[in-house]
């Protein structure tokens, strides 16, 4: 049977939902899919649950091709296992957490490798039980600071997430391999454009990392490419450093007057006005150290300033800082930590101090400080002397300063050169929709996941973990595959094949549309029949524009001589077809 409009849990709103941000949001909301129930969280209508079973099957078929058997775990996990591997408070305030009458801790599962380790731990003894590679389709759940754009960043979510246990190296590079061929069915099947980008693992753990993401300008991840073929997520781009540079024949650094400078800009205006470059080259903000002081807070709770120093034209990336202080939670460091700590003078702030200093000694400030790749030894700079209205012109690295490390936190530019020097990179912009990792031995030797190999000994299991956002490729579908007037599914995951329309007030156009959803269904296909009675074409044909079904077929005006229009959503044909023929035209 058909399913019908009349008996369909469905209302389409006309009007932009006023909290929708993005295409894909505002028309999930209007076409009746989705409906919130608080930020971040969506209940699922029934068209919207058809869409995501449909995709849910694309993603067990390719599962099953690669050799994946699925499980199912709960979303509702006690804290043990986390805390054996460290990410009950790694996590922080990323997740829900609760506890039972007892007093017991739990959690809302934001990701389940404890869990999916310690089942297999319990099951198998034998590298002859390995290969292995589950996976489940469940809801996940993270405490998202600013949940937006609807289901491409929510609190509650489906994944797909599939873990691989190998008894040695060369079957994890095999496992990998196979589920990240596997995912390249997947998008392939769903019409997704992928760029596969090198990726941090963040609290994951690991070592390789890679990320599938659609390219989209409303992603909320930037990444790099180069005509070459190098791809990487910015937060895991490598700088190219300059060669280190002799300085035994460089002048000393001086200290001079720079009043009213806090910015770059600033410093660069006074310095090429009042203390010209001996070449004659003008002062750039390349040639500057800007010291930008970030506020760490620790696992413990302890909070840490920092400095860190890098080129005056780049600015620090926070997604990228938080990488390289990971898992310290970070932010700009606030007035509060500035009046703490009078060492740090604002706008002026460097590497060393004059005041009662010797030029190579550790700055005044007494305060951690890590520098860019680009900070060389033997690169010179002009920097803040840690004194109001004073600059240091000439400060050498190597010479007359030592960074207590090197830090990737400052912003990737357009032209960057990418560090397999496969030429500059570009950057774009997209949203992650699968994310494959090795995660080796980290959460087997957590958990004591161990087996006997072919000589009898004890070897610990190396583990993959493969994750796909199903309700996210919900979500980047609709956003991608849209018009002006709706949603615009492609027919592999349509909630319905065609869409038939009854218009008009002759019951011969009601007869044939019953006739022909008899046809199309005997054929195999879903129907969706809008017998909606007293209702104006206008409006039955907005509403069959805004669900998004790809073909549509009307019986109306022409019905008493067998004649139904085809619209083709796909190409914009319309065309009038014999009822007769009509099934043929769905494929």
């Amino acid at each position: 049977m058909p399913t019908r409009l009349t008996r369909l849990f469905v209302r389409t709103l006309r009007d932009d939902p006023a909290d929708a941000e993005v295409a894909s949001h505002q028309l999930l909301l209007r076409a009746g899919y989705i409906r919130r129930q608080a930020p971040g969280v969506f209940a699922w209508l029934p068209l919207g649950l058809r869409v995501k079973a449909r995709i849910e099957a694309i993603i067990r078929e390719e599962m099953d091709a690669a050799g994946a058997q699925e499980v199912h775990f709960p979303a509702l996990l006690p804290r043990e296992p986390y805390e054996l591997t460290g990410r009950w408070e790694e996590y922080g305030d990323g997740i829900f957490r609760l506890q039972d009458r007892k007093g017991a801790d739990y959690l809302l599962a934001p990701t389940h490798e404890e869990v999916f380790t310690l089942l297999v731990k319990d099951l198998y003894s034998s590298y002859k039980d390995l290969p292995l590679t589950i996976f489940q389709i469940q809801d996940k759940y993270r405490d998202e600071a600013r949940p937006r754009a609807g289901l491409l960043r929510g609190r509650e979510f489906t994944m797909k997430d599939a873990y691989s246990f190998d008894a040695s190296d060369a079957g994890l590079d095999a496992s990998y391999q196979a589920q990240r061929d596997a995912y390249e069915r997947i998008f392939a099947r769903l019409g997704l454009e992928y760029v596969i980008v090198q990726a941090d693992a963040g609290a994951m753990g690991g070592s390789r990392s890679e990320e599938f993401l659609h390219p989209t300008p409303i992603g909320e991840d930037s990444f790099v490419r180069s005509a070459g073929g190098y791809t990487a997520n910015v937060e895991a781009f490598t700088t190219v450093a300059p060669p280190t540079r002799d300085y035994a024949g460089l002048t000393p650094a001086e200290v001079l007057d720079t009043p009213d400078t806090p910015t770059i800009q600033t410093l660069v205006d006074v310095a090429n006005a009042k203390h010209p470059r001996p070449d004659g080259r003008a002062w750039t903000a390349a040639d500057t150290l800007k010291n930008v002081v970030l506020a760490l807070t620790h696992l413990d709770g302890t909070r840490e300033l920092v400095v860190v120093g890098l080129p005056g034209d780049r600015e620090v990336d926070m997604k990228r800082a938080e990488v390289a202080f990971a898992p310290a939670e970070i932010e700009a460091a606030t007035e509060a930590d500035f009046l703490k700590h009078p060492g740090l003078v604002k706008g002026y702030i460097g590497p060393w101090s004059p005041e009662g200093a010797v030029l190579g000694e550790e700055s005044a400030t007494g305060i951690r400080f890590v520098v860019d790749p680009r900070v060389v030894e033997g690169s010179g700079w002009i920097t803040g002397a840690n004194s109001d209205g004073k600059h240091v012109f000439g400060l050498v690295a190597g010479r007359d300063f030592d960074a207590d490390g090197v830090v990737e936190a400052a912003e990737v530019k357009e032209g960057d050169p990418a560090p397999d020097g496969s030429g500059p990179v570009h950057l774009a912009r997209g949203m992650e929709i699968g994310h494959v990792f090795q995660l080796g031995r980290k959460y087997a030797d957590a958990l004591g996941l161990k087996v006997l190999d072919e000589n009898g000994k004890l070897v610990t299991v190396t583990m993959g973990s493969y994750g796909i956002g199903v309700t996210r490729i919900l979500a980047a579908i609709a956003e991608t595959t849209h018009d002006d007037r709706g949603l615009l599914w492609p027919k592999e995951v349509a909630p319905f094949d065609v869409h038939v329309v009854a218009t008009g007030k002759d019951a011969v156009a009601f007869d044939l549309a019953e006739k022909l959803c008899a046809e199309f269904e005997s054929a195999g296909h879903d129907v969706l029949y809008d017998d909606r009675p007293k209702v104006s074409p206008g409006v039955k044909f907005g509403d069959a524009e805004l669900l998004g079904v790809p073909i549509i077929v009307i019986a109306g005006r022409n019905a008493a001589d067998g004649v139904v229009e085809f619209w083709d959503r796909r190409s914009g044909e319309r065309r009038d077809v014999p009822a007769s023929e009509v099934a043929a035209l769905l494929g």
